[in-house]
């Protein structure tokens, strides 16, 4: 008895089968990724900024801005390059009042370490996010979690 060496019809559909399940699925999951990975790296760069605010403040002996700029969907150390807002966040702010310009709003910090304090909220779709709060005595930037 001769045996022939091949796959059946049954074996090949199920390959394709699954194949079509892979390839439906994988846009989505990239999608979720790409919108995790931006919602981060939005968090630590606006963390870092505000750093690099507080930081310019004590060692200039002079006060530094960090501006949200909510209508322009922007955030950034007044007189340097923004950064722009991924369309799939939405950002907050809560700042004194004297810190707020229209659609501008700022946190100002000090040469001896201190700031106006605030925070801004960076909100997912989903309505979970993270809240950015300056301290204002003592200049410190803090995260915590938003919950729906």
């Amino acid at each position: 008895m001769r045996r022939e060496s091949g796959f059946t019809l049954v074996e090949l559909l199920v390959v394709f089968a699954i194949m079509a399940l892979v390839v439906g699925l994988v846009p989505m999951a990239f999608e979720r990724m790409r919108d995790s990975a931006q919602y981060r790296d939005t968090l630590r760069s606006m963390m870092s900024e505000m750093r690099v605010a507080r930081s310019r403040a004590l060692a200039t002996r002079s006060e530094t801005r960090f501006v949200v700029d909510l209508s322009q969907r922007s955030y950034g150390v007044a007189g340097d390059q923004g950064h722009s807002l991924p369309e799939s966040l939405a950002m907050r702010a809560t700042v004194a009042g004297i810190e707020v310009q229209g659609q501008e709003a700022a946190i100002r910090f000090f040469p001896d370490g201190g700031a106006t304090g605030g925070s801004i909220e960076v909100v997912r779709p989903s309505g979970t996010g993270a809240r950015i709060q300056v301290d204002w005595l003592s200049g410190r930037i803090t995260q915590e979690a938003l919950l729906p």
